[in-house]
C-alpha cells in the first residue's frame, strides 16, 4: 500500500480526525494523478465533480511532496477556509511537520504609516469616517497580523480603509519609518518561510501583470503551483494584465497629496488648488457619463463630445498637478511618492487616450460614484504561457466545471494549456435518485418581453411544492428585480434578495430560516454551500450566455470572427455551459442531500446547442410535468418526517 492509499484508506490516518469518514476512489484517484505531476515536473487539469474532495486531494500530495508549493484560490473567503479549516485537519491527521502562511493582497493589511497620517492630519473627515478611523486605531493596538477582516465593526468594503491601508501607488516601502514592524513584509516574510503558502487569483495575477513594487516579487518562488477554481482564472488575468485607470485613484492621489500638504506643504496653497480642481473635474467627468450604470465601447466616448470635454480637463488638470508637485517633492517622501504617483497616472491616461495597436480592447465602465478606463488584451493565452514558462513550477488546474460535454479545449486553450494532461472525475453523489431535472412544456422565448414575469408564474408551483427552500438564480438584475416585485405578494416564505444585505448575511439567514426563497444573480452562482434540507430546490431563469453587448466580449468575438474562427461555439457556448455547471453544483452539496432542479429556458430542447448544456450537468432523472416535483417533495418531506420521529424515539429511550 503506498502513502497515499494509506492515507485516505478506511482506516488510515484521515479517519481519525474525520468523524463518519469515507473513502472515495475519485479522492485516491485524483491525489495519486497529482502527486505523480508534481514528482515529474509536469503540468496536469484535474476536474473533479462535487463531493470528490479535491480540497485533500491536492493538499496531501503537495505536503508529502516537501516541496515549495502556491496554492491559489478563486476568492478571499475560499482563502481563509482553506487556510484555517482545511489545513488544520490535514496538520491532525499527517505525520510530517511543515509551514503554511497565509498571504494576501497589500490592501488587506493595515498600514501604520497611513493610518497615523489620516489620524494627525488637519484635513477633514465626516463624523463616520473619523469614527471609523478611531476603531481602527485601537484595533491596531491589538492586531498581531494587521489582516483587516479581524475587526468586525468597521466593513472590509468601508471607503475609509484607503486611509489605512497602502496600494502599489501610495507605498513608501524600505524608504517607510514603520518598514521594520510592517504588517505585509511580516506577512511576506512568514511566506517566503512556509512550505504551503495560500493565496488568492487576484494576488497570484498581481504579481504576474509586475505591477507590485517597493518589495520586489510578492510571491516567492515555488516548486508547485495549485490553482483551485481555475475555471475563474482566464478573466481574472485578463483583467490584471490590462490597464486601468479609475476616478477613485484620482480622488485618492488628490487627497493623499493634500495629506502632504497640510503636513508639510502649507506655504504652497497653488498646490492645494491643484488638487481640489483635479477632484472638481473627476467628479464633472463622471457627471458627463450620465446616471445610467454601465460598461461601454471606448468609441462610444470618443463620439461624445460632452465626455471628450471633462476628459481633456481631467488630463490639463493632471498636468498642473504634476507642475506643482514636482516643485514639492524634494521636501518630503511622502510628496516625493505624490509626484511619482502623478507622473505614473499621466503616463496610463496617455497610454489609453491614444492607443491604436490593435492589441488592446478600450472599455469605460461606470460605478455610483465613479468610473473606469480600462483597456484589455485580446487574447491572454500567449503570455500565460510566457508566465509559466518563467517560473519553472509544476503547474496543477482544478475545478469541478473546467470541461464542456468531457472537453477540456475552452479552458486549455483559453490558457494556452496545449500539451497538458487533463483528466476528470465524476460526483460520487447519486444525483438519479438524489435529485430530479424539472423542464416544463410551454415556456416562453428568452427574447419576449415578459418573459420574466410568464417565467415566474412556472416557478409558483415549485415554489409551493418545495415549500421555499430554494435558490431562484437571475442571470441579470433586471430580471431579479422583476421577479422580486411579483414574489412579494404571491408566496408566504420569507424572501430574501440579493442587494439589500451583505452576501455572508443573507446566507446565514437562509440557513437559519430553513424555508427560505433566496432571489440572486451571478456572485451566488458559484461558491455557496448550502447543505441539507434548507437547500432543496434550485430555478435558473434563463441560460447564462454572457450580454452580446459587453464591450471586452464584442471585441473578442470580433477578433476570433477576423481569425476565421467560430466565436459562438469556440466561447460563447462553452462559457455559458460552464457559468450553468456552476449554477447547477448549487444543488446538491452533500451525500444526503435531495432537491429539484428547474430550468426555465426553452433553448434547452429547441436549439441545436442545448445538448451540450443536457451533456454537461450531471446525470439526474428529467421530467416536465409538474406532478412528478410534487412527487419528489412529498416523498422528501415523507422521508424527513419518519427521521425525526426515529430521532425522538431514540431520545426518548434515552
Amino acid at each position: 500500500m503506498t502513502e497515499l492509499e494509506s492515507f485516505f484508506s478506511g482506516d488510515g490516518s484521515l479517519s481519525k480526525v474525520i468523524p463518519g469518514y469515507l473513502p472515495r476512489t475519485a479522492q485516491l484517484e485524483m491525489a495519486e494523478s497529482i502527486a505523480k505531476a508534481i514528482d515529474k515536473k509536469t503540468n496536469l487539469i484535474a476536474e473533479a465533480g462535487t463531493g470528490t474532495g479535491k480540497t485533500f486531494a491536492y493538499l496531501v500530495p503537495a505536503i508529502f511532496s516537501r516541496k515549495k508549493v502556491i496554492i491559489s484560490t478563486g476568492t478571499k473567503n475560499l482563502q481563509d477556509q482553506l487556510f484555517n479549516k482545511d489545513l488544520p485537519v490535514i496538520r491532525k491527521a499527517i505525520k510530517m511537520p511543515f509551514k503554511a502562511a497565509l498571504l494576501k493582497g497589500r490592501a488587506n493589511y493595515l498600514c501604520t504609516y497611513r493610518l497615523e497620517n489620516a489620524l494627525n492630519t488637519s484635513f477633514g473627515f465626516s463624523k463616520e469616517d473619523a469614527t471609523a478611523l478611531a476603531r481602527i486605531k485601537a484595533w491596531s493596538k491589538r492586531t498581531k497580523v494587521g489582516d483587516i477582516s479581524e475587526i468586525s465593526d468597521v466593513a472590509e468594503g468601508d471607503p475609509i480603509w484607503s486611509q489605512a491601508t497602502s496600494n502599489v501607488d501610495n507605498c513608501l516601502g524600505k524608504e517607510c519609518k514603520d518598514y521594520d514592524d510592517c504588517f505585509l513584509v511580516q506577512a511576506r516574510k512568514k511566506a517566503q518561510e512556509s512550505d504551503i503558502i495560500v493565496v488568492n487569483h487576484y494576488l497570484l495575477c498581481a504579481d504576474w501583470s509586475l505591477r507590485e513594487t517597493g518589495f520586489g516579487e510578492l510571491l516567492p518562488n515555488a516548486e508547485v503551483v495549485i490553482i483551485d477554481e481555475a475555471h475563474q482564472l482566464s478573466e481574472i488575468a485578463s483583467n490584471f494584465l490590462g490597464l486601468s485607470l479609475s476616478g477613485k485613484q484620482l480622488n485618492e492621489l488628490a487627497t493623499d497629496t493634500l495629506v502632504e500638504y497640510f503636513k508639510d506643504a502649507k506655504d504652497m496653497p497653488d498646490l492645494r488648488t491643484a488638487c481640489e480642481d483635479l477632484q472638481f473635474e473627476v467628479k464633472d467627468l463622471r457627471l458627463a457619463f450620465g446616471m445610467e450604470l454601465k460598461r461601454g465601447d471606448w468609441k462610444d466616448l470618443e463620439d461624445n463630445p460632452k465626455i471628450s470635454a471633462a476628459l481633456e480637463s481631467v488630463h490639463k488638470q493632471l498636468d498642473r498637478l504634476a507642475e506643482h508637485l514636482e516643485l514639492a517633492s524634494v521636501r518630503t517622501k511622502g510628496l516625493e511618492t505624490c509626484f511619482d504617483r502623478v507622473e505614473a497616472l499621466e503616463e496610463l491616461l496617455n497610454s489609453l487616450i491614444n492607443d491604436d495597436s490593435g492589441k488592446w480592447i478600450r472599455w469605460y465602465e461606470t460605478h455610483s460614484k465613479s468610473f473606469t478606463l480600462s483597456k484589455t488584451p485580446v487574447d491572454i493565452a500567449a503570455e500565460f504561457k510566457s508566465f509559466m514558462k518563467q517560473h519553472k513550477a509544476s503547474w496543477i488546474f482544478t475545478s469541478a466545471t473546467l470541461s464542456v460535454a468531457n472537453n477540456f479545449t475552452h479552458f486549455s486553450k483559453g490558457l494556452g494549456l496545449y500539451d497538458t494532461e487533463s483528466k476528470s472525475w465524476e460526483s460520487p453523489f447519486d444525483f438519479e435518485t438524489q435529485s430530479l431535472f424539472y423542464h416544463p412544456k410551454g415556456l416562453p422565448k428568452p427574447t419576449e418581453p415578459d418573459f420574466t414575469e410568464q417565467v415566474v408564474e412556472f416557478a409558483l408551483p415549485v415554489l409551493k411544492a418545495s415549500k421555499g427552500r430554494a435558490f431562484f438564480l437571475f442571470t441579470s438584475h433586471r430580471a431579479l428585480k422583476i421577479a422580486a416585485e411579483i414574489l412579494q405578494n404571491k408566496i408566504d416564505y420569507p424572501l430574501l434578495v440579493q442587494g439589500t444585505r451583505a452576501k455572508a448575511v443573507l446566507l446565514e439567514q437562509f440557513k437559519a430560516q430553513g424555508n427560505a426563497i433566496l432571489l440572486a444573480t451571478s456572485s451566488f452562482w458559484e461558491g455557496v454551500d448550502v447543505r441539507g434540507d434548507a437547500l432543496s430546490c434550485v430555478i435558473i431563469d434563463k441560460l447564462p450566455f454572457a450580454s452580446p453587448g459587453d464591450p471586452v466580449l464584442k471585441a473578442r468575438l470580433a477578433a476570433m470572427e477576423k481569425q476565421g474562427r467560430n466565436p459562438f461555439f469556440e466561447h460563447q457556448l462553452p462559457t455559458a455551459v460552464i457559468a450553468l455547471r456552476q449554477g447547477v453544483g448549487r444543488l446538491i452539496r452533500d451525500v444526503n442531500d435531495k432537491g429539484v432542479l428547474m430550468v426555465c429556458d426553452p433553448r434547452l430542447l429547441k436549439r441545436a446547442y442545448g445538448h451540450m448544456f443536457l451533456n454537461s450537468v450531471p446525470a439526474m432523472k428529467r421530467s416536465r410535468d409538474i406532478a412528478d416535483v410534487n412527487e419528489f417533495f412529498r416523498l422528501l418531506d415523507s422521508n424527513s418526517n419518519k427521521k425525526e420521529q426515529k430521532m425522538e424515539q431514540e431520545n426518548c429511550k434515552c
